[in-house]
């Protein structure tokens, strides 16, 4: 099965995205990550209220294979996560990008540096293949 990465979003080398609607960031998992994971079995994800900071850890991921933590691809204010998904953490297998998110997030500060570290689709998709 062909693995999805949408265009419309930006990847980390560590699998988190971002999709950027003006302020407000949605941060997930890439699908690559999650099929790679296995089973998911817990999500720790911040409050809405908590800060997060670009490089840092947020929460973390846990899959019958391993724990893996979460890094924020960018820095704000959490307004919402995805509560669906702490009562039924499988279900991010489903639908990564859509049902699936993580957290949305306030951006402090958006410009172009705050980016630099992310990938397009086709630059995540080349990373992809190359660790395959």
């Amino acid at each position: 099965m062909e693995l999805e990465y949408p265009d419309d979003l930006r990847y980390l080398d560590s699998h988190e995205y971002i999709r950027l609607d003006g302020e407000i960031a949605t941060i997930g998992l890439s699908a690559h990550a999650i099929d790679e994971l296995g089973d998911i079995v817990f999500l720790e994800l911040p409050e809405e209220g908590d800060a997060i900071v670009v490089g840092e850890t947020f929460g973390s991921i846990e899959s019958v294979k391993a724990v893996e933590d979460l890094y924020a691809p960018i820095s704000g204010t959490v307004i919402d996560r995805n509560e669906a998904l702490i009562q039924s953490p499988e279900m991010v297998s489903e639908d990564p990008y859509e049902e699936g998110w993580f957290i949305k997030v306030r951006v402090d500060n958006l410009d172009d540096e705050m980016l630099a570290e992310t990938m397009t689709a086709e630059e995540y998709r080349l990373q992809v293949a190359g660790e395959e």
